[in-house]
């Protein structure tokens, strides 16, 4: 993987782990996760004029992202209702490489060599030791691991439908500016059929407006990616956001360091190392 590629993914990472800390942060995580969808689909909006029109065969991949998107952010507040962000992140960042690595082997014939597959192996062992690490420390319960494996699932789907997408679209930011307003359309309309209160405040601007152009940039950028390097990859590096998300949660949301956390951090770093080698 190129360098610069490399350091763009690892800037994505950094902007993912803030966001999702910004929804875990909130009171109501359903109300949070919703600001952040909202916000990022009016950033989106608002560049659409300067954007040039996707590819028409990008489409089908818009429309079956947004709705991928819906139920990956309605699992995401489910996940942080009853768990920590030390648990839940690293629960459903973990899972989703393998996953999308055999999805891009499966379905789209990608070949990854040995030196590639062992740095998914580290990244994700490193991820998953993490919130093995935090979940002995009682901070989840088991519905909420439940919801957060599910999302794993999620992920490696939306990883693939994406990657392919932004490939066709021959633009990276306006393939993800137009799944993000058909996301922000989808969840406003589910909202309103469920007819769920929403007791806005003024502060929860500042949760919109950062957390949807941190979600926006975050996501452009990991789809960028996706256009200069294998899927898999990408999706596997992306999760050094895990180190970003756990030092986050130690210094901003108190959540208590677990003894295995360096380890994770050692691991997670050597499949980097792998993925740049490879």
């Amino acid at each position: 993987m190129a360098p610069h590629v490399l350091l763009v993914v690892l800037f994505s990472a950094l902007l993912h782990a803030g966001w999702n800390a910004l929804v875990r942060s909130g009171a109501d995580k359903f109300l949070s996760t919703l600001l952040v969808v909202v916000g990022a689909g009016v950033a989106s909006l608002l560049l659409l004029p300067w954007l040039p029109v996707p590819h028409p065969s990008s489409w089908p991949f818009i429309l079956a992202s947004g709705l991928i998107h819906v139920l990956y952010f309605q699992l995401l507040a489910l996940s942080y209702r009853n768990a920590s962000l030390g648990v839940a992140y690293p629960v459903m960042r973990g899972l989703a490489p393998v996953l999308t690595a055999l999805l891009c082997v499966l379905l789209l014939g990608e070949r990854l060599a040995a030196l590639a597959w062992s740095g998914v192996g580290l990244i994700c062992g490193g991820i998953l030791l993490l919130a093995l690490a935090t979940l002995r420390q009682r901070q989840a319960r088991g519905a909420a691991l439940g919801f957060a494996v599910a999302n794993a699932c999620v992920i490696a789907g939306y990883t693939v439908v994406d990657g392919q997408g932004a490939r066709a679209s021959a633009h990276a930011l306006s393939y993800t500016a137009w799944v993000f307003v058909l996301t922000a359309v989808f969840m406003l309309a589910l909202t309103l059929a469920r007819r769920i209160p929403l007791p806005l405040k003024t502060s929860h601007l500042r949760v919109a407006a950062w957390g949807g152009l941190g979600s926006l940039a975050s996501y452009s950028l990991v789809l960028w990616a996706m256009t200069q390097a294998p899927i898999a990859l990408v999706a596997a590096l992306r999760e050094m956001s895990i180190v970003f998300a756990a030092l986050i949660g130690v210094l901003f949301l108190k959540e208590s360091p677990g003894r295995l956390q360096g380890v994770c951090v050692v691991l997670v770093c050597l499949g980097v190392m792998c993925l740049r080698l490879a």
